[in-house]
């Protein structure tokens, strides 16, 4: 598919050199969730640009930098949580390992301290990262995969299914089993996405399996790592898309997509208060380095002006929203082309027959609306598109994106 000229933004449209516009359909690469040109985010940036530009914190006073990981905490609902900043989610991911593996050391005496992850995984780009998730397209070679790999299956029906019946909580077993077999000795948490991503389509997890999850991994005093990189912030119509489910709080949380919402690189690991004390024990080794621009100011700036945006939307329009669009959306279901409409919030992946995803692409950028694509798992491997709009789009935006995609499958359909 081309790339197209954008000449100027605004919220959820991009103007192009033709004259015409397209919808955001999927907030640029899971991003965008306040869409752009955003005067708050503009005004806390040049407020700070002319203070001043750079400051490292261990020589200039950090005060925009701890403003942000203060109200970061409240916005999730885990005030007391202890925060590091990196430049971005795969940054993010891992130095989260590494206070992982950091406090389960001191904390259990671990040997090793090997992390876990699902078949259905994607936790960044890194070489670390690429070993150690389940992402069918960016596996790396095994000889170049560290002799890391995925280790249990998610619960969802392309990796993990049965004869009779659907994913449930017990499909946790397969964690527990999982630890169980490198011994729990060795493992030093769970790095799991509380809804699935891009990799397969925003599959929901079933009822009860996160808290499992939870109750598996203390029974074991493994730590639970929640990569909420895409999904953070109001993605999946919550805080946090662990808030759908009680008792299913992680030990550290992974945040980046939703913070700096496209207008920088950021990333930010939340470490639960339970255990963030044991990273200043006598015993533990030094803290992962931030790096010379976690933490700058206009970064910080940047997304202090998306909480400003975030929080002053109105949430039960805002939910309401989201609801009504995944209402439209699993009305698609019945038309022949797709397969499978799933998700939650802002955030839903249309699964469609094998070979119909780049026509359906095109179809909908006729209709000036864009989606990101997303080839999924299992086999043939799914495939199919994500629809997450900016959360700050418009009743009449949201009407926009339905028709045209509806249009755009049916257009589709009669060309089968």
């Amino acid at each position: 598919m081309p790339d197209f000229e954008v000449v100027a933004a605004s919220g959820p449209w991009l103007h192009r050199a033709d004259g015409r516009r397209i919808f955001d359909g999927s907030s640029g690469l899971l991003c965008a969730n306040v869409g752009q040109s955003s005067p708050k985010v503009r005004a806390r940036i040049e407020t700070q640009f002319d203070r001043y530009s750079f400051g490292g914190a261990a020589v200039v006073k950090p005060h925009i930098q701890l403003e942000l990981m203060e109200r970061l905490c409240h916005a999730v609902g885990r005030p007391d949580d202890s925060v590091a900043l990196t430049t971005c989610g795969t940054l993010g991911v891992e130095v989260a390992i590494g206070l992982a593996r950091n406090i389960s050391r001191v904390r259990s005496g671990k040997r090793r301290a090997d992390i876990l992850t699902s078949t259905l995984s994607y936790h960044g780009n890194s070489a670390l990262t690429l070993s150690l998730a389940g992402n069918h397209a960016r596996r790396p070679r095994p000889e170049d995969a560290l002799g890391l790999g995925p280790a249990f299956p998610a619960p969802y029906p392309p990796t993990h299914t049965h004869q009779r019946r659907a994913c449930d909580a017990s499909c946790a077993d397969e964690v527990a089993k999982a630890i169980d077999n490198q011994g729990a000795e060795n493992i030093a948490a769970v790095l799991i996405e509380p809804v699935n991503g891009t990799t397969g389509g925003a599959y929901v997890p079933p009822d009860g399996y996160l808290r499992r999850v939870s109750e598996i991994c203390r029974e074991r005093e493994v730590l639970v790592i929640h990569d909420e990189v895409l999904t953070g912030l109001w993605r999946t119509g919550t805080p946090l898309a662990s808030h759908h489910w009680d008792g299913a709080e992680p030990d550290l949380c992974i945040l980046s997509k939703g913070l700096g919402a496209g207008y920088t690189g950021v990333g930010a690991v939340l470490v639960s208060p339970e255990i963030a004390p044991l990273l200043k024990h006598p015993d533990a080794d030094p803290l992962p380095a931030m790096g010379t621009m976690a933490a700058h100011p206009l970064q910080a700036a940047a997304c202090l002006g998306v909480l400003d945006e975030l929080e002053s939307m109105d949430i039960d329009a805002f939910a309401a929203r989201g609801e009504r669009l995944g209402e439209q959306l699993r009305a698609l279901a019945r038309l022949e082309p797709v397969r499978d409409v799933r998700g939650l919030g802002h955030l839903y992946g249309i699964e469609v027959e094998p070979g119909l995803l780049w026509p359906l692409m095109e179809e909908a950028e006729r209709r000036d609306v864009f989606f990101y694509p997303f080839t999924g798992a299992g086999s043939p491997r799914s495939e199919g598109l994500v629809v997450a709009p900016p959360l700050t789009s418009t009743d009449e935006d949201i009407d926009f994106l339905v028709t045209a995609l509806t249009d755009a499958v049916t257009a589709l359909e009669q060309a089968l």
